[in-house]
């Protein structure tokens, strides 16, 4: 289980960017954390996966606290930022073969895994290219790619849809379907709320840096659609 505790974080003394968030996900929870631009979604995120500090509070993933012990909680997790930088002159292999390397991975492994989600995303043959020489779209299948083959406990995603065909987006939503049915938790940010809405089974919306509701999809959009509830709770006053 993920828990966010009183989880606060300043950026300028006595300016809070979030305030107090508590939240908890499940294992087999397909989580979707929704809100307007620059309400605090990201800089959750990055709190969650490490990138930023915590003003007060506490981050757990199955007790272990990112606080007190950093790099086993990061060991069983995997991020997919909303920008992401690759190193742009490896080769697509060459940057798979460094991430497998980071997680320690055997040679059986690396290249089961490597086969198994590059041809799920059509990316297979490009492999060997560098990197520079792919589009935004296949940059960010390479990410998912790495990001899918050490099989962590939990996948943290910003924006993970952004730049796919509609072919690679409908895989990423079975893989994503796939590994909550195995219990990994699955925690996401999206803009795309009729994604939300079908993939997600659990949700929680922000706003100005604090959580405005969070829980079961059906419970909170009831006879609604998810778009209709964001607007009545975040954009009509």
């Amino acid at each position: 289980m993920l828990q966010i505790k009183n989880y606060s974080l300043e950026y300028v003394e006595g300016k809070r960017v979030i305030n107090n968030l508590n939240l908890s996900v499940r294992e087999g929870d397909i989580y979707a954390f929704v809100g307007r631009n620059g309400v605090g979604k990201t800089t959750t995120i990055k709190s969650i996966v490490g990138i930023n500090h915590i003003t007060e509070g506490d981050i757990q993933l199955d007790k272990i606290s990112i606080l007190k012990d950093p790099l086993k909680y990061k060991s069983m997790i995997t991020y997919v930022p909303d920008n992401p930088i690759l190193y742009e002159y490896l080769t697509g292999e060459q940057y798979l073969n460094f991430i497998a390397d980071i997680y320690e991975l055997t040679y059986k492994e690396r290249e089961e895994r490597i086969k198994e989600y590059a041809e799920k995303f059509e990316l297979f043959n490009e492999l060997g290219n560098l990197i520079n020489s792919y589009s935004h779209g296949m940059k960010q299948k390479l990410v998912l790619i790495g990001a899918f083959m050490h099989d962590p406990k939990m996948y943290v995603l910003d924006e993970p849809f952004v730049g796919l065909d509609p072919k690679a987006t409908y895989v990423l939503k079975e893989i994503l379907r796939e590994k909550a049915r195995e219990g990994k938790i699955i925690f996401f940010s999206t803009h795309v709320l009729d994604v939300a809405e079908k993939l997600c089974n659990r949700i929680a919306i922000i706003k100005d840096g604090k959580l405005i509701v969070d829980g079961d999809m059906d419970r909170i959009i009831k006879d609604k659609t998810l778009e209709e509830t964001f607007m009545e709770l975040v954009v009509d006053e």
